[in-house]
């Protein structure tokens, strides 16, 4: 066998993630390695759990960059804090609601599933319904920004109704963070997790999470041991803390999260309301674009994600043939739709460094001759 270099093409990535790079954070990828306990590398720990402290809006002590993608973010979150036996309040209105009751069950609690439809956000009445009808419910665990589907929820009025109740929030801000407003410690989250690559524009495989201090006391005063000794976050906070000297966990990955600071810093710089306003103004010159084509979106304009945009197939149109084609043809990479929606809808991201005009632009003439290809 002769096997080569591998030199992928250059492809303008506007599915449901990974999202297009920078080149600055490129770049900074190729910086040289040095020891994850260097003490420089520790120096740029500090210095990533600030900026990830802004970009969630928080104080917590506890937010850091899990070395894992997002899925294990969530995994994360629900071995550290739910029981075996612990009842938790699980909204579902996509896939990746349907992914936390699967983590609930795996652990051995009780998942109470308030289920809303696809393509809509959580209906709050039905969770305070259910928060009413458990009052021994530990959590209350949803998904800010379902991927699935193109549905922002409530994450405000849902926090508040956990308070209310007395429980612990978990939060999925996968898709969310950087793209939308989101305020951790104004809104009451207990425990949040996104992903590097979606609206932050790093490499995939890095998970921002946060736990607030009552989070970290579940965690501190389990009962039962936790059963991911790689998740168990007890484990790392030393890892991710104290001064200068830390404890040894696993040996992070180091140019990875030189990118995820780069990128931070360039959320830094753009300000959080900007780049949230940013994000809007893409969204809307694409639905404006979209309407013209007489494309329709999935969920009602009020309820819609604009980094994430789900919108329906076209009658007699092939899902699989206009995809392929604008890969093939222009290097520019659309979503298709998952569960419910797989074969029906496409998933248009406008996430981090490819929310740019010249991005939305290019997608709606690409898809406008991709669609008369078929007629």
């Amino acid at each position: 066998m002769n096997f080569q270099s591998f030199h992928p093409p250059r492809r303008i990535l506007m599915g449901p993630g990974p999202s297009d790079i920078s080149p600055e954070v490129l770049a900074s990828l190729s910086r040289p390695a040095i020891g994850h306990l260097d003490p420089l590398f520790i120096g740029m720990m500090d210095e990533l759990k600030a900026l990830l402290q802004y970009a969630f809006q928080t104080k917590n002590e506890f937010t850091i960059a899990l070395s894992a993608p997002g899925s294990a973010g969530m995994e994360a979150c629900f071995v550290n804090l739910v029981e075996a036996g612990d009842k938790v309040i699980v909204c579902r209105n996509g896939v990746f609601g349907d992914r936390m009751v699967q983590n609930v069950n795996r652990i051995g609690g009780e998942a109470i599933v308030v289920d809303s439809p696809w393509g809509r956000a959580v209906e709050v009445d039905k969770v305070e319904a259910a928060l009413k009808a458990n009052p021994e419910a530990k959590f209350l665990a949803f998904v800010h920004a379902e991927t699935s589907t193109g549905a922002l929820s409530d994450a405000k009025a849902l926090c508040a109704l956990a308070q209310q109740h007395d429980c612990l929030s978990i939060v999925d801000a996968v898709t969310s963070l950087g793209g939308v407003e989101l305020k951790v410690d104004d809104w009451g989250i207990d425990a949040i997790y996104s992903g590097s690559q979606k609206c932050l524009s790093c490499v995939p495989g890095l998970s921002p999470i946060s736990f607030s201090e009552k989070a970290v006391n579940v965690i501190k005063n389990r009962k039962t041991q936790i059963q991911s000794w790689f998740l168990d976050q007890s484990l790392v906070m030393s890892y991710w803390s104290g001064a200068g000297k830390r404890s040894y966990h696993h040996t992070a990955p180091v140019n990875s999260l030189y990118g995820l600071h780069e990128s931070l810093i360039h959320l830094q710089n753009e300000g959080l309301e900007n780049c949230w306003a940013r994000h809007q103004k893409q969204h809307e010159a694409l639905a404006k674009g979209l309407d013209k084509l007489g494309i329709k979106f999935i969920v009602p304009k009020e309820e819609r994600l604009p980094q994430l945009n789900a919108i329906y197939i076209p009658d007699g149109i092939d899902d699989v043939k206009v995809r392929s084609y604008l890969l093939n043809e222009y290097n520019l990479e659309i979503g298709g739709g998952l569960g419910d929606f797989a074969g029906k809808a496409w998933r248009i991201g406008l996430m981090g460094y490819t929310a740019r005009s010249e991005n939305v632009a290019l997608c709606l003439t690409t898809l406008t001759d991709a669609l008369a290809q078929q007629q």
